[in-house]
């Protein structure tokens, strides 16, 4: 059996008091040990992914051409073609686990991910104004777009729930709201459009990595490796924050500007994916939930969430590749078919212990 054990990490990861006086923080060997298996999971799914294609390549002349030894083929197909690809997956997979992390902690509901609460919804529509209505077809100008209409729609789904506080509940409810008065915008702007942009804008929001290489991958990773302390100060906040405001505010941390804080973390994780390949959607919702089954803790955590993220969506990238292989689908095609399977037991399975 697996058991919980406590390391002194000094004070500044201060969770609670050691013998000594110093802080100390308990790990949860089985939560390592899992997170480190779908890790390891996850990096094979983005080795297989390498090697197949429309030009096979054994794993170990993918390792040459990492190394620098494959020829100029190998190294053109894997460095500068597929590469990319697989590295943004698992980026932006984790940047998608971890939102929903922390959106199911702030709303204390398997359901509370920024894709149901519309997020996802609000980026596209900042896209769609951007590529029909305004006319720029640049993946700057989209991504800009994006992330403008994520932050825009996550305010004021923020202000329309606050009422002394916000309850975990009341922000889904306004979310699936908001979310479809910006379903029908979105159907309304498409239908305006020419076809052919309309089609274009279509397939972005379907969620896509297709074509995607490293002058794409580079801001997104610069921007992610920003984020990392944010995330660092949320996973420390979260459990916390999960005994209740009166516990969190007997150790000194403001609850609701903790929440506040956990939000637009959430937000800002979200906007990154989809400015960079499109509202991906139910990858959110399924980690922290999968991730958290896995380890049996009681809650949902940031890691396990982010490398549960991580594998679902490069290894849904895969399937969409050789699915109808030569023809890539978008690969929020598979997370939708995925993710509908999972949203329908989840609900089953909450309807019942209702």
């Amino acid at each position: 059996m697996i058991s919980k054990s406590r390391v002194d990490f000094g004070r500044p990861m201060a969770v609670g008091r050691g013998f000594g006086g110093g802080w100390s923080v308990r790990v949860d060997l089985r939560m390592v040990s899992v997170c480190a298996l779908v890790a390891a999971a996850a990096i094979i799914v983005g080795v297989v992914t390498l090697c197949v294609g429309d030009l096979p390549i054994a794993p170990d002349r993918v390792l040459a051409a990492v190394m620098g030894d494959g020829s100029r083929m190998e190294t053109t197909v894997v460095l500068k073609w597929r590469m990319p690809r697989v590295v943004l997956a698992l980026v932006l997979g984790a940047l998608l686990g971890a939102s929903g992390a922390i959106f199911q902690s702030v709303t204390r509901n398997p359901l509370g991910s920024p894709d149901v609460i519309g997020f996802n919804t609000g980026a596209y529509t900042g896209a769609l104004v951007v590529i029909l209505l305004i006319g720029q077809k640049g993946y700057y100008e989209t991504a800009a777009g994006a992330l403008i209409g994520g932050v825009a729609t996550a305010l004021a789904v923020y202000l329309l729930a606050y009422k002394r506080g916000v309850q975990g509940f009341r922000l889904i409810i306004v979310g699936i709201a908001v979310s479809a008065m910006l379903t029908s915008i979105n159907a309304w702007i498409l239908v305006k459009a020419d076809l052919d942009r309309a089609m274009s804008a279509s397939v972005w929001g379907a969620g896509s990595l297709n074509g995607l290489r490293w002058d794409n991958a580079t801001p997104v990773l610069i921007v992610a490796a920003l984020c990392v302390p944010l995330l660092v100060v949320a996973a420390v906040r979260m459990p916390i924050l999960d005994l209740g405001d009166d516990a969190a505010k007997a150790v000194g941390l403001r609850a609701e500007g903790t929440r506040l804080y956990l939000i637009l973390v959430g937000v800002v994780l979200t906007a990154i994916a989809t400015a960079a390949a499109g509202p991906i959607a139910f990858v959110s919702l399924a980690a922290p939930q999968i991730a958290r089954r896995l380890t049996g803790a009681p809650g949902v955590g940031l890691a396990p969430a982010a490398v549960m993220g991580a594998l679902l969506l490069v290894a849904s990238d895969l399937v969409a590749q050789r699915a109808f292989a030569p023809t890539p689908l978008p690969v929020g095609v598979v997370t939708v078919s995925v993710g509908g399977i999972y949203l329908v037991w989840l609900l089953f399975k909450e309807g019942r212990r209702q």
